[in-house]
């Protein structure tokens, strides 16, 4: 499946049983609202995925009932985040057999590669592979730049098409544009710039509040789209407060959270995680509420007319 990396990608929570196994039963109810929603693709195994606690086998059965549940529908995406080379391409490999439709890839992990490294990682991954690819490109949290000199060098990489914008800087969609025009398509990574984003050429969003809100996520994508501004401004006002759990270290936390007063997650978390207790909780429980018992009338934004390459 080729991938058209346009629209609202989740990055999906990982679900868990009070015994710390997977929940793909609640994984799946929760993939099925996103699709319902109109989602243009879903990510497997990031870091709001708890991938670094998943186990080899794991991942396997997440991908390959992910694969199973969405039909063809949608492309699914395996996050690669590794320490060495040979295990992020045993990863891409993986991916390909396990039946997945693309890869989403950070720089090494655990090791501040320099401007040679950097790029020898990358292509060495794509011409591993014919699997699409999307750089994540995060150094606020990673604390690897990717920057526009790399990418002038992975341009030569046919798969590596896309590039999870995740600098916070929202000039840096402009400078992308800029340099390299439509060559990498450029998707939001942080919640709480994706409208400015958006507007700024920006050709989608990987999402995390999306995973306990999916239709209010795929209606400002959408609506922005389609130049109904005002519309999807009132949507990101209103959605702003909650976005802001997605820009913390304890995003999962906070995000599982959300599922459960949506209806379409649990708590579980995998230590070293643990679910949140107290004060804590108790604000972030409030920030939640709020959004709940505030929740917008959105319109039949599934209906709007896209360019067929958004719909």
């Amino acid at each position: 499946m080729a991938i058209d990396w346009k629209g609202v990608f989740p990055a999906l929570t990982t679900k868990f049983t009070a015994k710390d196994e997977l929940d793909l039963k609640l994984f799946g109810k929760n993939l099925d609202v996103q699709l319902a929603s109109g989602v243009n693709g879903i990510i497997l195994g990031g870091s709001l995925g708890e991938a670094s606690v998943l186990s080899l086998e794991e991942k396997e059965k997440l991908v390959k009932y992910a694969v199973d549940a969405v039909e063809g529908r949608v492309p699914v995406v395996l996050n690669i985040a590794e320490g060495s080379t040979k295990e992020a391409l045993a990863q891409a490999a993986y991916a390909k057999r396990w039946g997945a439709q693309g890869l989403m890839a950070l720089p090494p992990m655990r090791y501040s590669a320099d401007h040679r490294e950097t790029v020898a990682w990358f292509k060495t991954l794509a011409d591993s592979t014919d699997l699409p690819i999307m750089i994540y490109n995060n150094p606020v949290d990673y604390k690897t730049l990717v920057t526009l000199d790399m990418f002038e060098e992975l341009a030569e990489c046919p798969n590596i098409q896309a590039v999870k914008e995740s600098t916070r800087d929202v000039s840096n969609v402009t400078r992308m544009i800029n340099r390299f025009g439509s060559r990498y398509k450029l998707l939001c990574g942080v919640d709480t710039l994706a409208m400015e984003e958006l507007l700024m050429g920006a050709d989608g969003w990987v999402a995390g509040l999306v995973c306990a809100f999916p239709a209010e996520t795929v209606a400002v994508y959408r609506l922005v789209a389609a130049g109904r501004i005002e519309e999807a401004l009132a949507i990101y006002r209103w959605f702003l407060p909650v976005l802001e759990l997605d820009i913390h270290s304890k995003l999962v936390q906070y995000i599982k959270l959300a599922e459960v007063h949506t209806g379409i997650g649990s708590e579980y978390v995998r230590a070293p995680r643990l679910s949140l207790v107290g004060q804590e909780r108790e604000r972030i429980l409030k920030v939640i509420g709020e959004g709940v018992a505030t929740r917008p009338v959105l319109p039949d934004y599934l209906s709007i007319r896209l360019a067929k390459t958004l719909a």
